[in-house]
């Protein structure tokens, strides 16, 4: 056979035995990076926060994983976020990293904007001050009510009220890292006025209230009158019934409200004759504003009320109320519940 046949088969099988290497090579690389993606992050905790700012490029959040020692292959993170097409998507934001997780994930969780989410929680009954305070002491909130002051929050959130009070509803709010002390306010607003204009959609007919804000503020009193959700109701028939015979409310907590810092934790009977604008023992009718953040049983109370004739009721001592329709009674109810407890 002429030469050029051997010559020919030699060349083939080098060919061949460089594509083999190839495979084998390009085999043992694509293991090598999939074991190296899955591979668990390095954490010195159970759970540690790594922020990804703005403009942050692949390459640089490789080299600040491997700078803090969470994963040592930087080269591999980038190239695996490059083959995937995920090099221009990643979010910026504070992430929450738990023992456990691969490369991967984490870098679907940058794709994906999964941020860490922190959350503040909001209580029935409390003043708009309490919430402030709530708020403010939570972590990674940037306060900017500072500057605006708290007579201020109105027009900042652009609602048509001269007071916030009462216009935030109770519930817990979940944030990220630099979210701002009026963003969780404003969220709060909008979930109280989705809740106060669907209950005010199914309120009980001729209600003594002109507009949603009056249930609101009504709301807020039965809030304060009563811990027990089962009579919050009865309370509210009681107010209501009082409204519409023209009697004033002579509730408790709006003396103490209208009180401020005077209030020392109990309330003498010269407190009961202060004209103040929140003292219902002196003025016609509701308070001007809330006296608290009302929750969506006390809405419901102040929107559907028990109907009857009970027009007073006293505190048992044990969280819930004797409930009255004359004064007779009443007067009976306090000296056994108030004067006299023992007898």
């Amino acid at each position: 056979m002429p030469p050029s046949f051997f010559a020919s088969q030699s060349s083939k099988s080098k060919l061949q035995k460089i594509s083999v290497i190839f495979l084998l090579f390009a085999f043992f690389t694509v293991a090598y990076l999939f074991r190296a993606i899955n591979l668990p992050l390095s954490l010195k905790a159970d759970v540690i926060y790594f922020e990804v700012e703005s403009g942050y490029s692949v390459a640089r959040i490789a080299r600040k994983l491997a700078k803090e020692g969470i994963y040592e292959y930087p080269q591999i993170f980038s190239m695996y976020a490059r083959l995937r097409g995920n090099a221009s998507s990643i979010q910026a934001g504070e992430y929450e990293i738990s023992k456990g997780i691969s490369v991967k994930t984490f870098l679907n969780m940058l794709v994906t904007g999964d941020i860490a989410q922190y959350r503040v929680t909001l209580i029935e009954g409390w003043t708009l001050d309490q919430a402030l305070t709530a708020i403010w002491q939570s972590p990674n909130i940037r306060r900017e009510i500072e500057a605006i002051n708290k007579e201020g929050i109105p027009a900042e959130l652009q609602l048509d009220f001269k007071s916030a009070e009462g216009l935030f509803f109770p519930d817990t709010y979940f944030y990220a890292k630099g979210s701002t002390d009026i963003e969780i306010l404003r969220r709060a607003n909008q979930k109280m006025d989705e809740v106060l204009t669907e209950a005010w959609k199914n309120r009980l007919g001729a209600l003594p209230y002109e507009n949603p804000y009056e249930a609101l503020i009504m709301a807020s009193i039965i809030e304060k009158e009563s811990g027990s959700r089962s009579e919050r109701g009865d309370i509210a028939g009681v107010f209501v019934r009082r409204l519409e015979l023209g009697m004033r409310l002579q509730s408790d907590p709006t003396v103490i409200y209208g009180m401020g810092e005077d209030y020392k934790g109990n309330i003498q009977r010269e407190d009961l004759r202060k004209e103040t604008a929140y003292n219902t023992y002196r003025i016609d009718g509701l308070p001007p504003t809330p006296i608290a953040m009302a929750g969506m049983e006390s809405i419901l109370a102040s929107l559907n009320p028990v109907l009857s004739e009970k027009l007073y009721f006293v505190s048992k001592g044990d969280g819930t109320h004797y409930f009255s329709s004359t004064l007779e009674e009443h007067n009976a109810a306090v000296n056994r519940f108030q004067i006299n407890p023992q007898e």
